[in-house]
């Protein structure tokens, strides 16, 4: 049966009980008159009273030595380490645009052109470069037969010398900028390409078709921003009181709520210096490799263990009721009453027990089997 029409069947019951006890009646044959029995009403609704208690079997809460556990929530976030950002060097009219926020895309895929006269005049330079080194080359060379025939003096070839080296630097560095804005001078265009600079997922695209590129036509110079997600960083909110509990290169357990029934393991890479003035947290860092379900902004919820252990309760997973998100265990409270006592459980563990972090302590008693209470009711 669903426990929490138990709880509400077992409400039902108690009330049904009082009703009856309220009006059970007993005959006086010398008066004729049937005197009422006083019912006792408890105002506290934690408290559930039954007519045979021993009928319960109640157990002791034994201990189990373990790490303290903490557990905080954050969200999966890029490395920033490994976002990087593709850009265009050069400046005009973006005319065609090869991928899309969200894609997938390896290193060296093209992913937009831009139409720039920044690529037009690099290869003019490039040309006048050419030909100036040629015409300084020559001019040495004549100077250099000159100088061996005695013709001119030593400086005159040093100076030529000079102007040939000169010439040979600018045709180096404009060859150097066309590489730089990806124009091949063999097969010279205006139209710029701008390649992935890393394998990754697009999180981030800045422009449209036709949209100005660069920063000279006031455009945007970061076009697309890729992350590399093989491995992200999940940022978790730490209380103040709780910091002590972390340290550097703790080992953390990850539960996605997306994917309930994978554990994933984690370390702390970084616990922040300043704290969130409104809530008094810090930013909590953990380095995880992305298995390829993680994604951006998904909830996780972390798991610490300190290196000090304390003492657990621990009693058979039986005893423990779940109900509307809580959890509770019911203890003797005297006579025919059990008191209802709210738990924090921790891990199920062999033999069908159960770790109880906080609500009950080692050697409180507890009923062994919450369901016998709905049995029991129900036969009353």
């Amino acid at each position: 049966m669903n426990v929490s029409k138990f709880i509400c069947r077992a409400a039902a019951h108690l009330a049904v009980c009082l009703l009856l006890t309220a009006c059970e009646k007993k005959f006086d044959p010398a008066n004729g008159v049937v005197p009422t029995s006083p019912v006792e009403e408890s105002t506290n609704g934690s408290i559930v009273t039954v007519d045979k208690p021993e009928q319960f079997k109640v157990v002791a809460a034994t201990q189990m030595d373990a790490p303290a556990q903490l557990n905080v929530t954050g969200a999966v976030n890029p490395d920033i380490a490994r976002e990087v950002p593709a850009i265009s060097l050069a400046s005009g009219r973006i005319v065609a645009i090869r991928a899309r926020l969200d894609d997938n895309v390896k290193k060296g895929q093209l992913l937009l052109q831009v139409q720039s006269n920044d690529a037009t005049n690099a290869f003019d330079a490039y040309l006048k470069a050419v030909n100036d080194e040629q015409l300084a080359n020559k001019a040495y060379l004549r100077a250099k037969d000159l100088y061996d025939h005695g013709a001119i003096p030593e400086s005159q070839l040093e100076q030529a010398e000079d102007t040939e080296k000169g010439a040979k630097a600018d045709l180096v560095a404009a060859q150097e900028q066309l590489q730089t804005l990806g124009v091949d001078k063999n097969h010279p265009s205006p139209i710029v390409n701008v390649y992935s600079p890393i394998t990754g997922v697009i999180v981030a695209q800045n422009v449209t078709n036709a949209a100005a590129a660069g920063v000279t036509y006031s455009g945007t110079s970061t076009l697309f921003t890729i992350a590399d997600l093989s491995t992200v960083w999940i940022l978790c909110d730490v209380y103040e009181n709780d910091i002590p509990k972390v340290h550097l290169g703790q080992e953390a357990l990850i539960h996605v709520n997306s994917y309930p029934d994978r554990l994933l393991k984690g370390q702390i890479t970084d616990i922040g210096p300043v704290l969130d003035p409104n809530i008094r947290t810090a930013k909590v860092r953990i380095e995880i490799p992305n298995p390829g379900i993680l994604r951006l902004g998904m909830f996780v919820t972390a798991t610490f263990e300190s290196r000090d252990k304390r003492a657990f309760a621990v009693v058979p997973a039986s005893a423990i009721l779940h109900l509307h998100d809580r959890d509770w265990v019911f203890a003797p409270a005297g006579g025919k009453q059990f008191k209802r006592v709210e738990v924090d459980p921790g891990d199920v563990l062999p033999g069908g027990n159960q770790q109880v972090l906080s609500g009950i302590s080692p050697g409180q008693q507890v009923v062994a089997k919450v369901l016998d209470l709905e049995a029991t009711l129900e036969a009353q």
